[in-house]
């Protein structure tokens, strides 16, 4: 996951494109830049050293006309307001896009989650929720898991709320299983952007046999999208962390290259492979590339060297408007981030439903109904962009634009 997101300046160009193009207002266009609120609170706590620590937490609601607010929680150091407005922002257009009732929200705080004892993050999530836990509900803000957080933060969460509330399990997604996470939910994001490119290869009717792909960035995206690409047919020639780039021209044993990292830490020389560096697996000549790592990856500065047939965003922004410009003149599609990487918040969607049933679904119908639902969003922005001649980007905001204005004129503001 991104620890990044576009500016806010970038977003709102692009949104404004997407108005300008359907006629709307710029009232309209005001409406849809801003947040309908925006929360920001102190959290202080005890350290396991008896010292006082006071952090400063964020949660911005943008809109929930077609549904409750949803989105991530993110601990780390660059958590800002800004930052935070901005992922909020894209997960509205995210929902929207993937045609699923919810709204877009994000969260944060502003810490340093490694330099934190388990203890002192419990606390830390337990009082967050205790500051704001009229602002969220299963029927009002949903919050999932993001840079920094992962299961056991929301199952605090969970905890937290309920202490207060009443147990209700819909109020958090990405749980851990006992607590009514779903199946699925920690490959979904990487698995939703190898069905993303498989969409694409039937819409250019191509075959996935013997193509290759590089993938920046080797986390839970990264690597689960590595291993459902594999599946398909596809031959991983590059992956890349913050220490290096493994380069194969004949693809890569992901599992050996898994464990050597887990062993290790990082990248380490390999019989067979070459060891670059980090920003290498941008550059290597593939069919795809995958940049799921950072904001801003791909930049004025490095987009003509870029060597792939086809980029699919698995980070938030990996492009910059510099970069698609320069790409959109060399002719290299850029599937977005809105649509590549919503394999996270559909799954989400779908454990949120299975909550509020008190009725869980096995793995095969979670990724049945993850493929039906990120397939169908696919084509419908294939088509649009056909029809329009457009990029992938803006038929991405269009749909997502004419939807939320949709469910603001049936609600009338």
């Amino acid at each position: 996951m991104s620890t990044s997101t576009p500016s806010r300046s970038a977003f709102e160009r692009t949104l404004k494109g997407a108005c300008d193009r359907l006629g709307y207002s710029d009232a309209m266009f005001r409406l849809l830049a801003s947040a309908a609120r925006e929360i920001k609170v102190d959290i202080p706590i005890l350290r396991d050293n008896g010292e006082l620590a006071v952090f400063t937490g964020y949660r911005v609601q943008h809109q929930n006309a077609r549904g409750p607010y949803k989105g991530g929680l993110r601990y780390h150091s660059s958590v800002d307001i800004d930052e935070v407005r901005g992922l909020a922002s894209l997960m509205t257009l995210k929902t929207a896009l993937v045609d699923i009732p919810l709204g877009g929200g994000k969260g944060g705080i502003e810490c340093n989650p490694r330099e934190l004892s388990p203890r002192e993050l419990e606390r830390l999530t337990r009082k967050f929720v205790q500051r704001i836990h009229r602002e969220i509900g299963p029927e009002t803000d949903i919050m999932a898991p993001d840079v920094g957080t992962n299961a056991q933060t929301m199952g605090w969460i969970y905890s937290e709320y309920g202490a207060i509330h009443a147990l209700q399990p819909a109020v958090v997604t990405g749980k851990p299983l006992s607590l009514g996470g779903s199946p699925g939910r920690d490959k979904a994001t990487g698995y939703g952007v190898a069905l993303t490119i498989q969409a694409y290869a039937a819409h250019t009717k191509t075959k996935l046999e013997h193509k290759t792909a590089a993938i920046q960035g080797f986390g839970n995206v990264g690597h689960h999208a590595a291993l459902c690409l594999k599946e398909m047919g596809v031959k991983i020639v590059a992956v890349s962390d913050s220490r290096g780039t493994i380069h194969c021209k004949d693809g890569i044993d992901i599992d050996r290259v898994m464990a050597k990292k887990k062993e290790f830490g990082r990248f380490d020389e390999m019989p067979g492979y070459e060891l670059k560096e980090p920003a290498a697996v941008l550059e290597l000549p593939c069919d795809y590339l995958i940049p799921a790592a950072l904001g801003d990856a791909i930049h004025a500065g490095n987009a003509h060297k870029v060597k792939a047939a086809v980029i699919v965003e698995g980070a938030n922004g990996p492009c910059t408007l510099d970069a698609d410009r320069i790409l959109g003149e060399r002719k290299i599609p850029i599937i977005p981030d809105i649509l590549a990487n919503a394999g996270g918040v559909i799954v989400s969607y779908f454990e949120w439903v299975q909550n509020l049933q008190r009725h869980g679904w096995d793995l095969e119908k979670v990724d049945a109904e993850l493929a039906r639902t990120l397939k169908k969003a696919a084509h419908a922005v294939f088509e649009h962009a056909e029809d329009q001649k457009i990029s992938l980007r803006e038929a991405c905001y269009d749909i997502s634009v004419m939807r939320v204005k949709e469910a603001l004129d049936a609600t009338g503001f």
